[in-house]
């Protein structure tokens, strides 16, 4: 029998596998949508020729040989590829209603630790079409290296040749991530990334996550931003924090037209993650209202991660991202001074060096005993309510085993016990926002996904009725 080949975990996986929680689970969950019924045949063979040659797919975790070493990923020596891809019938009507109770259930069941951590469900009699849900866990890599690896398995056009061995497999020219994906996955936020130096200083803390002190000591603004993490107050209580539960409940929009964001982004001169952010806050704030809940003045935090790879095609998973947290101006009733305050704080955020402070802080929770690691991710939990992502993705339609898909969505763990998540993706000219709560604490996650739209439908009809002379107004008064 050959030798079992393994792989010591980095601290940064590690400290993703630590956090790991029965109410708070490291998963990665996306679901892909189709207008008509999946090649199953073909999708078992694009994964396997694709998604196999990444050698974590096929790995397990396994302990540390003590208490004090990191865990490492070994082969599983009884891989199937058919324990990992589950084919599944929706109950009558087959609805959007019923496949968001089955994201649900599955973003609320952990995954089997005894195989290589993902999971593929192929969701059938999806009205008439068909859908694929897949888990990952957040060990393997991070969300910018998975959404390359998932977009890897996809085709420009529904019949293309097969690809060459080895792994620049899924990284061909005619892929679709060379094409238009990459430019834009460097980030999740363009705004929090377009500081290079940043950047550099991060990826240097990936091989001495000591330098946390070398930073610290470079001038005031890495002294203010070590400051700001470790002593910045708890979030103030509100509907969506408090303790969590197991289960958990997902929400999707429906499409809205990217033309249209950047429209109101192009008059008043914001990206298109300050209008879709802004957007989300006015949801959350119409939410909260809705609920009786007091919102004038009121500030609540985001978890925003930020991407430290190096432009390029991913070559190996793990982990290589760093985390912000982003201020909401929850208690700004008026939707374009809420948009001017947003933007403010995001250049202000884009020239710190708090993402490389966070990143070591990260590295260094993969090395602390578990009982540790609890109590900082407790403590850091604190200081936010939500996680919030912003992925753009593919331009054009895309195929998956020669199936146009139509829509993508996806959701990030809320690390931190936190209770709320939302994720953006753009695809194909439109946008989705997808929500991710506790079912104790937000008990229907629609609510707010119909806040969200009422939320942008004002701010675009708003934005329309603007003259050019206003709008030039708000853009002087947001620096523009």
């Amino acid at each position: 029998m050959a030798a079992r080949r393994t792989e010591v975990f980095s601290s940064a996986d590690a400290a993703w596998l630590r956090m790991e929680d029965p109410t708070n689970l490291m998963m990665i969950t996306g679901v892909l949508i189709f207008d008509e019924p999946l090649d199953v045949a073909r999708l078992y063979r694009v994964i396997e020729e694709r998604l196999l040659v990444f050698d974590r797919f096929r790995m397990r975790v396994k302990p540390g040989r003590s208490s004090g070493l990191l865990p490492e990923w070994e082969i599983d020596p009884y891989f199937n590829l058919r324990a990992h891809i589950h084919r599944i019938a929706l109950p009558a009507p087959g609805d959007k209603r019923e496949l968001q109770a089955l994201v649900s259930d599955l973003m609320s069941t952990p995954l089997d630790f005894s195989k290589p951590l993902w999971h593929f469900h192929i969701v059938e009699n999806y009205n008439g079409g068909s859908a694929a849900l897949c888990r990952l866990h957040h060990a393997i890599a991070d969300g910018i290296a998975l959404v390359q690896v998932l977009l890897s398995l996809t085709d420009e056009q529904p019949d293309m040749p097969p690809a060459a061995d080895g792994i620049e497999r899924g990284m061909r020219d005619t892929n679709p991530i060379e094409a238009f994906a990459l430019p834009a996955l460097r980030s999740l936020s363009n705004v929090l990334t377009s500081a290079e130096a940043l950047v550099n200083e991060a990826r240097e803390l990936l091989e001495d996550p000591t330098r946390l002190i070398d930073i610290a000591r470079t001038g005031v603004s890495g002294i203010q931003a070590l400051n700001k993490l470790l002593f910045m107050p708890p979030d103030p209580p509100t509907l969506f924090k408090g303790t969590l539960g197991v289960q958990k409940r997902a929400a999707w929009s429906e499409p809205i037209l990217l033309d249209d964001v950047r429209r109101i982004g192009s008059m008043f001169r914001c990206t298109i993650n300050d209008v879709l952010l802004n957007a989300v806050t006015g949801a959350l704030r119409r939410y909260m209202v809705s609920r009786g809940a007091i919102v004038d003045g009121l500030n609540i935090r985001a978890v925003v991660p930020v991407n430290l790879r190096p432009p390029g095609p991913v070559t190996e998973l793990g982990n290589r991202f760093s985390l912000v947290f982003l201020d909401l101006p929850v208690g700004i009733d008026d939707p374009f001074d809420r948009l001017l305050e947003l933007k403010r704080r995001m250049e202000g955020i884009k020239s710190s060096p708090e993402a490389a402070i966070a990143f070591s802080v990260l590295n260094m929770l993969g090395l602390m005993p578990q009982q540790v690691v609890e109590l900082v991710v407790n403590l850091f939990g604190s200081k936010a309510t939500a996680v919030m992502t912003n992925v753009p993705g593919p331009r054009q339609r895309i195929y998956l085993a020669g199936s146009p898909i139509r829509q993508i969505m996806f959701w990030v763990p809320q690390a931190g016990h936190l209770g709320l998540g939302v994720s953006i993706f753009s695809y194909a000219g439109n946008v989705l926002v997808g929500i991710a709560v506790d079912a104790g604490l937000v008990p229907n996650p629609d609510a707010i996904v119909a806040a969200f739209h009422a939320e942008f439908s004002d701010l675009l009809r708003l934005a329309r009725i603007v003259t050019g002379n206003e709008a030039l107004e708000y853009a002087r008064a947001a620096g523009g």
